[in-house]
């Protein structure tokens, strides 16, 4: 991979991590509702969840998905029902960590790196990533930079948006407001499913 496709891949992995999307209005969530450091196995299971992603597709997932669209259909529902029950269980929640109902809890790492496998804007990243970047013609060594570069680029992106969280704890430490940021996060999370549905 020549150094202008390697800086064009870099930067494909730089927009598509720090853009709105499930992980990163869960994130935001996140930040806000149980801190930075709790969240901390979130971000690392986004992370490494995405870079296994990202392999098996490399490595002929996508092939098979394309191949039994049967399967892709059943990914995509049940992906966008998982989708639904996380923006409810977001919206529902009244939890800044201090002031909470106490049963809340973060995600954790194995539901986060679980969770890229019926994300709709992660499966996007990864087929599109794999199409555009892999080379024919070294189809293990690309895929492998493909995971490598995503997984140093995606990490302090989706971390930021949990930064961002906690930045916004002070804000959101009235009740009210927590209650309605909970709320917006867990409509744009849903709202995150419409290009799934067209």
């Amino acid at each position: 991979m020549n150094s202008e496709v390697l800086f064009a891949l870099a930067a494909y992995a730089f927009v598509t991590s720090i853009t709105p999307g499930p992980n990163n209005f869960m994130l935001l969530s996140s930040g806000v509702n149980f801190g930075f450091v709790r969240s901390i196995p979130h971000m690392l299971g986004i992370g490494i969840g995405f870079v296994v992603l990202l392999l098996a597709v490399g490595f002929g997932l996508g092939a098979v998905l394309t191949t039994f669209p049967a399967l892709h259909t059943g990914l995509k529902i049940v992906g966008g029902a998982y989708l639904l029950y996380l923006a409810w269980k977001i919206a529902m929640s009244r939890s800044v960590e201090s002031g909470g109902d106490g049963s809340a809890q973060p995600m954790t790492f194995l539901q986060a790196a679980a969770f890229q496998w019926v994300n709709p804007k992660a499966w996007v990243m990864a087929v599109t990533a794999m199409a555009v970047f892999s080379n024919p013609e070294n189809p293990f060594l690309s895929v492998i930079l493909i995971a490598v570069v995503f997984g140093i680029i995606n990490l302090p992106c989706v971390s930021s948006w949990a930064g961002f969280g906690m930045a916004l704890r002070g804000f959101l430490s009235d009740p009210v407001r927590l209650k309605w940021f909970n709320i917006g996060m867990g409509v744009l999370l849903a709202a995150t499913l419409w290009p799934m549905l067209r």
